[in-house]
């Protein structure tokens, strides 16, 4: 095996990376054999000038900042790895440093509009309804990502349908918590799934199909692509958008961030620091709506003030502190 095979192997065996993140890494770092092999040189070897030259050709190709921070973050990793088995005494990416990027503010559904979101399927009455509102309570209060919702177990629910167990990330376990509305949801759900399992296509997994089989990543995100085209609320709203939201009105709502970061199984509090400029956001629309002289005054800048509590009739979840169709959803 090659050096950068025996990295990737490392990386799902040691470091537990999920199919998605080493499919990443191994595209930038099958690029940058290629750029090397272009030029009679082999990776594991190569010098800082050909680190250099790589990122360089990569923004010259236009390509976006995120994708040749991503590709510089892959090439660390590498020669990091390979000091630490003492193949190489030195790291020749640790000349460069990220490219700026423009921050983008998570999508996300206000309060109001992710109570109005949940209640799409007994108001559309559209593919499973009982279903698909257990599916978006459930995803919603406990901040779930998607791959984490589709493989959620039925062993891990607790009886009352109020926490579970999930495995996120790197494989790590984390302790989940549902509404109460989720909950109610569930347990009305639980009985309809059992009735659509054969025995012949059993499976542990909360969430089914109308055949009876576990739904995949790709039939939720299709399911929820459904019900945002029926909602009429002007957003693009997808699976993530919902993790978003939780985060969001957690921080509204006051929750520690640490707290946050826990919830949503974030190994860098960096991952969760975003949800405050969010926060940020939401108070400065509210200055520029309220003051009299705002428009003319407002330098934008609110760093320096804080705030707990937002008017009557927001609400915080009750946790505690490219669409393609597809066939039996």
């Amino acid at each position: 095996m090659t050096p950068i095979e025996l990295y990737l192997r490392y990386l799902r065996v040691v470091r537990g990376m999920s199919a998605r993140t080493l499919n990443a890494y191994g595209k930038d770092l099958e690029r940058y054999t290629a750029y090397c092999a272009n030029r009679d040189l082999l990776p594991e070897t190569a010098d800082s000038g050909a680190v250099q030259h790589f990122i360089a050709d990569l923004g010259a190709e236009g390509i976006s900042s995120v994708s040749v921070n991503r590709a510089l973050s892959s090439l660390r990793g590498f020669y990091r790895w390979l000091m630490r088995e003492g193949k190489r005494k030195d790291d020749p990416s640790s000349v460069l440093r990220n490219l700026k990027t423009k921050r983008v503010l998570p999508s996300f559904l206000w309060e109001q509009e992710m109570a109005t979101f949940a209640q799409l399927p007994d108001k559309e009455g559209i593919l499973w309804p009982i279903r698909d509102k257990a599916l978006i309570l459930a995803m919603y209060s406990a901040g779930l990502r998607i791959s984490e919702l589709s493989l959620l177990s039925i062993n891990t629910l607790e009886k009352n349908c109020l926490s579970a167990r999930v495995r996120g990330k790197g494989d790590k376990e984390r302790f989940i918590f549902f509404s109460e509305e989720a909950g109610r949801s569930l347990r009305e759900y639980l009985p309809a799934r059992s009735a659509r399992i054969k025995a012949e296509k059993t499976t542990d997994r909360i969430f089914i199909n109308r055949r009876g089989g576990p739904l995949s990543v790709t039939g939720i995100r299709w399911i929820i692509s459904q019900y945002g085209d029926r909602s009429g609320l002007g957003k693009h709203i997808h699976p993530h958008a919902l993790r978003h939201s939780f985060a969001t009105h957690l921080v509204n709502s006051g929750c520690d961030i640490r707290m946050v970061q826990e919830l949503l199984g974030h190994s860098s509090i960096s991952s969760t620091q975003r949800y405050t400029h969010l926060d940020m956001e939401r108070l400065k629309q509210a200055y520029m709506k309220a003051h009299p002289h705002a428009h003319a005054a407002f330098s934008g800048d609110l760093k320096s003030i804080s705030l707990r509590s937002w008017p009557e009739g927001t609400h915080a979840p009750a946790a505690s502190c490219e669409h393609e169709k597809t066939e039996n959803v």
